[in-house]
């Protein structure tokens, strides 16, 4: 019983490893660019101010989120506040006036009734409070735009999105045009800088791989823009990027191009053995597995699984022998 155990034990030693044979093709690989990507915001929109005049307050700083029609500042004008006083005392000494010119005209009129006064008298008299009404109205009106220029002090962001730069602090001195803040929103996307010999191969649709040069993460994005200007041997690009982190505008990711295709060989990277400087993949011959001497690529992933690219040693048609994966 023991000595047919042992024997058992031997011949399951002796059994070979499971083994498949994959059929050679070419198949079609992807050629890569890496470039980088700066994350930007979609819109940059400048907060200006409507008034000259000094920063009397600052509501946000770099970084601050913001709605549109948000005051991130105030502006105000001294010289405005003293014509309002002014426009005040004139309508204070107009209204007056008026009120005299009122109880002058309702007396012309009792009296010309009595036929105290005369037509010509009474005419006057009502002229009097016609242009009086007319004065009160007029710098009413100039007071009403005052009041709009103060009101045009508050600074409003322009749109929503982030703060993304305050160029001044309270008690700086602006002019009518002045930047305020630097509002970025929109959402975010990668812009990139393409060498101009690879703008040609790049289609808007396309897919992008974002992350390192391997492009193991998974993560990638759809060119939606590319822009038709050329400066300094470079194309700008946008790719939209689902769930970009927007932490940092201006922050730089690696981002590889698909600027062309190329056929290759590709084998499991079981197949591949390496021995004395030399690397070898078995192929199935007629009388069993042959050893070829093969110079091996770039390791890479394509239908989802790893696979070794040969460069030479191996033919399509050729069965590689490799371990079951």
């Amino acid at each position: 019983m023991g000595g047919r155990l042992i024997t058992i034990l031997v011949l399951l030693t002796a059994v070979p490893a499971a083994a498949a044979e994959t059929v050679l093709a070419p198949v079609t690989i992807t050629e890569w660019k890496p470039v980088y990507g700066e994350v930007e915001t979609r819109n940059r929109v400048p907060a200006r101010s409507r008034i000259g005049g000094t920063v009397a307050e600052l509501k946000v700083i770099e970084g601050d989120p913001v709605e549109a029609g948000q005051e991130i500042a105030r502006i105000e004008d001294d010289k405005l506040t003293f014509q309002m006083r002014a426009l005040d005392a004139t309508l204070k000494a107009l209204t007056a006036q008026l009120d005299t010119a009122r109880r002058d005209l309702d007396r012309g009129r009792a009296l010309r009734e009595r036929g105290v006064v005369t037509q010509q008298r009474l005419d006057q008299l009502t002229t009097q409070v016609a242009e009086l009404e007319g004065q009160i109205d007029s710098t009413a009106a100039r007071r009403r735009v005052i009041e709009q220029q103060v009101a045009e002090g508050a600074v409003l962001s322009p749109g929503s999105g982030l703060v993304l730069s305050v160029p001044i602090s309270p008690g700086s001195v602006l002019v009518a045009g002045d930047t305020v803040a630097e509002i970025g929103g929109g959402g975010l996307f990668l812009r990139l800088a393409i060498p101009e010999r690879h703008a040609l191969a790049l289609r808007p649709g396309d897919r992008i791989a974002v992350g390192d040069s391997t492009g193991r993460d998974g993560q990638s994005g759809r060119l939606v823009k590319i822009y038709p200007q050329i400066e300094g041997g470079r194309v700008l690009a946008d790719v939209e990027v689902e769930g970009l982190d927007g932490r940092f505008v201006g922050r730089r990711v690696p981002v590889r191009l698909p600027v062309g295709t190329r056929q290759a060989l590709l084998v499991p990277p079981g197949a591949v053995t390496h021995r004395g400087g030399l690397d070898f993949v078995a192929v199935a011959g007629p009388d069993g597995p042959v050893e070829r001497v093969v110079v091996p690529g770039e390791r890479l992933r394509h239908d989802g699984r790893d696979r070794v690219e040969i460069l030479t040693g191996l033919e399509p048609g050729d069965r590689v022998v490799s371990p079951d994966e």
